[in-house]
């Protein structure tokens, strides 16, 4: 058990932590929701990820994407597997530069017991939540986190006990509105505290 685990035991014990570390998530899409969704689930004690993207990061993603300067150009998911390495050394992490599409979003995370929808265009959410809405997996996606200001308006939607969205459902990124860390960091801490939730409640 090294040092990150030590601390973290301290406020959630030796057996939730063992139960968190147990379960696998899947998340899909490494920019502003699944970046920092991420890096909020391993620093609560989550230990096996499995992180599908196939972009690289660019100087645009680095107003809200846990990213720096010193990684441009690189494949997101290697570049985020680096930096939660740097908070737990002892994630295991699947990293695949794939793009997730309709054919293969359900393979793609058949061995993981949480999934998180973290893409930026409508169709691609539409997509994954008629993937997943029946899957009998944790999932959690968002819609309309973009701007600023207003932040109380992000909210959490209940679907079923397995399936939730976050988000004011409305603003979307667009010219005048664009995606910004403060409400971005927001959705995607909401989306890993009912993850979060669901497994430290669960029997």
């Amino acid at each position: 058990m090294n040092g990150f685990e030590k601390g973290l035991m301290r406020y959630i014990g030796e057996e939730k932590l063992e139960k968190l570390k147990k379960v696998k998530v899947g998340i899909a899409g490494a920019g502003g929701l699944g970046s920092n969704c991420a890096f909020n689930l391993v620093r609560s004690g989550f230990y096996k990820f499995k992180i599908v993207d196939f972009d690289v990061v660019e100087p645009s993603n680095l107003n809200r994407q846990f990213f720096f300067l010193d990684q441009l150009g690189m494949p997101k998911v290697l570049a985020l597997e680096e930096n939660l390495r740097r908070i737990n050394p002892e994630v295991r992490i699947e990293a695949i530069q794939q793009k997730v599409q309709k054919d293969n979003a359900k393979e793609l995370f058949d061995d993981c017991d949480v999934v998180v929808e973290a893409f930026d265009r409508v169709f691609c959410k539409t997509m994954m939540a008629e993937k997943f809405l029946s899957s009998g997996k944790f999932f959690v996606c968002a819609s309309g986190l973009a701007g600023w200001g207003n932040s109380d308006e992000i909210k959490i939607r209940k679907v079923h006990d397995r399936f939730y969205m976050v988000g004011d459902f409305i603003t979307e990124a667009k010219e005048g509105v664009p995606p910004v860390s403060p409400r971005v960091n927001i959705a995607a801490a909401k989306q890993a505290d009912l993850i979060l939730s669901h497994f430290l409640n669960k029997d």
